[in-house]
């Protein structure tokens, strides 16, 4: 049998098989996935130098940028919190945007993250430079005017997609000469009070400002509603009344909040409580099950009740659509607001802002003061910046006709780019923090490959985007998403007939999906070319763990890390396949 040549002499790489070199990660933005990626990237990786980049003053995302009246979490707060740092605290059900904002800056101090954040640094532009193999990025120092330029082996989008606020497009917009916000550019130093207000909208942000405008002295709101939706009664209330609580008394007690800090396995079974019913609702979005059905008479049948004293806005609100097909909303005091008497619901079309207020399609006129624009954002769109890959592509233009990324994360084109909260990342129920912790988990293994292994590049295969694509297609037909309704879910502003904000299946399903990344589903480029030996990594036959230290006697890592109980693999006694511990694993079954 003849041996097997090479016709390129081979080299070993003089460096340990655990050397992993260095490498530069930059993240855009600092909420909830940059504030996970600065904890998890440099505690599983080494020799990277990692900066975050945060174009507003204090990292927080869009729960620093929203401070709207109202503002708060409309699903329960202990499951949208990091599942590694569980917070007893939260003064209520739907926790308030201040706590949750402190909640993360609170983290990020904790875990070290603030270190590797540059705040008032916005990212203008990223250009993938084939020949450096590298992102180049231009970056503008909001405080002093200056522009940076920056590079990078990887780049990870962590901008999230409620940062880009969508205004209305209505003729005279700029007209107007009252006070006119948007609900994620809100002016906290406006005065309400005496004041005639407009609100455009009725999705959740609109459903959590106007309870709090209604209540103020002598305001008088007008609500421009042009859409049916569905208010669900509170998530939590089959959680409450299994744990004995009233599902009335949103807010936690002193005493209740003081349980869950001392009694971690109270608390945990309350967290698991939440998650279990987040999870199994997830039925709710099939069209014609039992659970959707169900749904439909429930919730019908309460907003009516809760609007009795005007029922002509049932008639109006209440949609043909399926639960789900836009995104369901608790809204506590949101119909009752409505029913008001300083409450007017208008559904003729606003034909034109005016500089005095907004003139109808029906020719009236509706003198206003102050003009809030709840009209959401750019969801699952490409980043407001300028982000070019191979050939010059941007990803706009790769986002057309519709927004699609492998397994929400990866788009193909774009090498060693990694999405969180990309296309088709949100979830309709379940736990989104969670689905967020493992996009970023994938990143950082994602990143471990190309460092350990002399990868320059990674880009995911153009065919395996386009069996996502038909994957998606598919799986939403049989949903309620694909309903007729106006929805940030879907494409074309809304309107489109093709789901690109949530991920086509249920929380688990992600979880499972995005457990461990399929590197055939990826094109790959080595740093030493195209011809070199793709086993050069394997270094020169030492790891870090047994090379010597300059002190005698001692190594750069341990020699006998593989015993220390940390790293242990112990099975269960026994036959464990029938161990009762073993059958509660979700891997057993």
């Amino acid at each position: 049998m003849g041996s097997i040549q090479s016709s390129t002499p081979f080299q070993i790489k003089e460096a340990p098989i655990d050397g992993h070199r260095p490498m530069k990660v930059r993240v855009i933005g600092a909420g909830y996935s940059g504030i996970y990626l600065g904890i998890r990237i440099p505690e599983r990786l080494r020799n990277i130098d990692l900066q975050i980049y945060e174009k507003s003053d204090a990292v927080g995302g869009t729960w620093w940028v929203n401070r709207y009246p109202g503002c708060a979490c409309d699903i329960p707060a202990h499951s949208y919190q990091y599942s590694f740092n569980p917070n007893p605290n939260w003064s209520s059900f739907y926790a308030p945007q201040k706590e949750i904002c402190a909640y993360l800056q609170g983290t990020a101090e904790k875990f070290g993250v603030l270190r590797f954040v540059k705040l008032l640094h916005e990212v203008k532009s990223c250009q993938w430079d084939e020949n450096r193999k590298k992102w180049i990025l231009t970056v503008h120092r909001t405080d002093t005017g200056e522009t940076l330029e920056d590079d990078a082996d990887v780049l990870i989008s962590a901008r999230g997609n409620l940062s880009d606020p969508a205004w209305p497009k209505i003729p005279g917009l700029d007209s107007f000469k009252g006070e006119i916000m948007h609900s994620a550019k809100w002016n906290e130093k406006y005065d309400f009070k005496n004041k005639k207000i407009g609100v455009i909208g009725n999705g959740s942000s609109a459903i959590q400002i106007v309870p709090n405008l209604q209540k103020v002295e002598g305001a008088h709101l007008s609500c421009f509603v042009r859409s049916k939706t569905w208010i669900t009664n509170p998530f939590g209330e089959n959680v409450m009344r299994k744990l004995g609580l009233d599902p009335n008394k949103l807010e936690f007690s002193e005493e209740q909040r003081k349980e869950f800090a001392t009694n971690p396995e109270k608390f945990f079974d309350f967290r698991r409580i939440i998650e279990v019913d987040g999870n199994t609702i997830h039925e709710v979005s099939i069209r014609g099950s039992a659970m959707q059905l169900g749904g439909i008479a429930a919730f019908a049948a309460a907003m009516r009740a809760r609007l009795a004293k005007k029922p002509e806005i049932a008639d109006f609100l209440i949609p043909a659509f399926g639960i789900g097909c836009r995104r369901a909303t608790p809204g506590p005091g949101y119909l009752e607001a409505l029913a008001a008497d300083n409450v007017d619901f208008v559904t003729d079309p606003i034909a034109a802002v005016t500089p005095t207020g907004v003139s109808l399609a029906s020719g009236r006129a509706v003198a206003l003061d102050a003009l809030v624009c709840a009209t959401g954002f750019n969801t699952s769109s490409a980043p407001p910046f300028e982000v070019r890959g191979r050939g010059g592509v941007t990803l706009g233009e790769r986002f057309a006709p519709h927004p699609t990324a492998y397994l929400s994360v990866a788009v193909d084109g774009f090498p060693n780019l990694f999405l969180m909260l990309g296309p088709n990342s949100a979830i309709g129920s379940g736990s989104l923090t969670v689905i967020l912790e493992r996009e970023g988990d994938y990143a950082v293994k994602c990143i471990r490959k190309l460092q350990k292994e002399d990868y320059a590049a990674m880009a995911v295969k153009p065919e395996r985007v386009r069996d996502w694509d038909a994957y998606c297609a598919e799986y939403f037909r049989r949903t309620v998403y694909t309903d007729d309704c106006h929805s940030w879910y879907k494409s074309a502003g809304g309107d489109g007939d093709r789901i690109v904000g949530l991920w086509p299946g249920s929380t688990m399903h992600a979880l499972e999906a995005l457990r461990a990344p399929r590197w055939e589903d990826y094109d790959w480029e080595s740093v030493d070319g195209p011809a070199a030996n793709r086993l050069r990594w394997l270094g020169n036959g030492w790891s870090l763990t047994h090379t010597p230290a300059q002190a005698e006697g001692e190594y750069l890592g341990d020699p006998a890390w593989y015993i220390h109980p940390r790293f242990l693999d112990i099975p269960l006694p026994g036959r464990p396949e029938e161990a009762e511990e073993y059958k509660a694993l979700p891997f057993s079954h």
